[in-house]
């Protein structure tokens, strides 16, 4: 079994339009979307790429997917983004129905891996951060619940992609399709033959932007899509918004009065 993930696609159709037409994604077994699926300007388009897909498409939630679904059924949320009322507002019922009752997390058994853990946050929390360089000790906090057979987690949520071990847990970020940080480019991966792989398609961002403010009435869409497919947001800044978020400590040094 071989298994796309593609995570954070933010209602970007030619991202994801780029992804979906990559050999090792077209001819992989399941395509598995680790949450964030819609929220962006072309929300409705996305949602029904991904639907005609039919049952290779494995849907997990993630915080922007709730958070829509709440908003266009007359909630509310913290989210200050302003494109979410917006995304929300577009959505037929049947997609915030879809949104609504997608699981988190989703527990698959993948050839050369075992039981994959697959979540957008972390397996507890869909709106959870951690890290590359998370601590060890947070590491352990957030997987504390899973069973000892899971030994490997696909996650998502902070649109940087990373492979690293954690108390011999693989973990695997892929990235953002639609809303990179760091490096322009649509990222994804690849689980093949026990190997995890991270990929990344690159495609017109300009040509992207055209077709985007074509298919979308988003009234900031040439801001938006100026600022995020061009990964306006680098990783060191990226890094530095989302680290109180992981619950690390900023250490302070005091000096005494002697000035030692």
């Amino acid at each position: 079994m071989t298994i796309a993930v593609l995570s954070d696609i933010h209602g970007v159709l030619p991202a994801l339009d780029a992804v979906l037409a990559e050999p090792d994604v077209a001819e992989a077994d399941r395509i598995v979307l680790t949450g964030d699926i819609a929220a962006g300007p072309q929300p409705v388009q996305v949602l029904d790429r991904l639907i005609s897909w039919g049952d290779r498409v494995v849907w997990v939630r993630g915080n922007a997917d709730r958070e829509l679904a709440a908003l266009a059924r007359g909630g509310r949320t913290d989210i200050p983004d302003p494109i979410a009322p917006w995304a929300a507002s577009q959505l037929r019922p049947d997609h915030v129905a879809l949104l609504a009752g997608l699981p988190h997390p989703v527990t698959l058994p993948v050839d050369g891996f075992g039981k994959i853990v697959f979540c957008h946050g972390t397996p507890r929390d869909d709106d959870e951060v951690v890290l590359v360089d998370s601590t060890l000790d947070r590491w352990a906090e957030v997987l504390a619940d899973l069973p000892a057979d899971v030994s490997t987690v696909l996650c998502g949520h902070t649109h940087m992609p990373f492979v690293r071990l954690a108390h011999g847990r693989l973990v695997v970020n892929p990235g953002s399709v639609g809303m990179p940080y760091g490096r322009p480019g649509a990222h994804w991966a690849l689980l093949a033959d026990g190997a995890v792989s991270l990929r990344r398609t690159e495609f017109d961002v300009e040509h992207a932007r055209a077709a985007i403010r074509a298919g979308s009435s988003y009234p900031d869409v040439d801001e938006w899509t100026d600022y995020f497919l061009n990964a306006r947001a680098s990783d060191s800044e990226a890094l530095s918004a989302f680290g109180p978020r992981d619950g690390r400590t900023v250490q302070r040094v005091v000096s005494d009065d002697s000035g030692s």
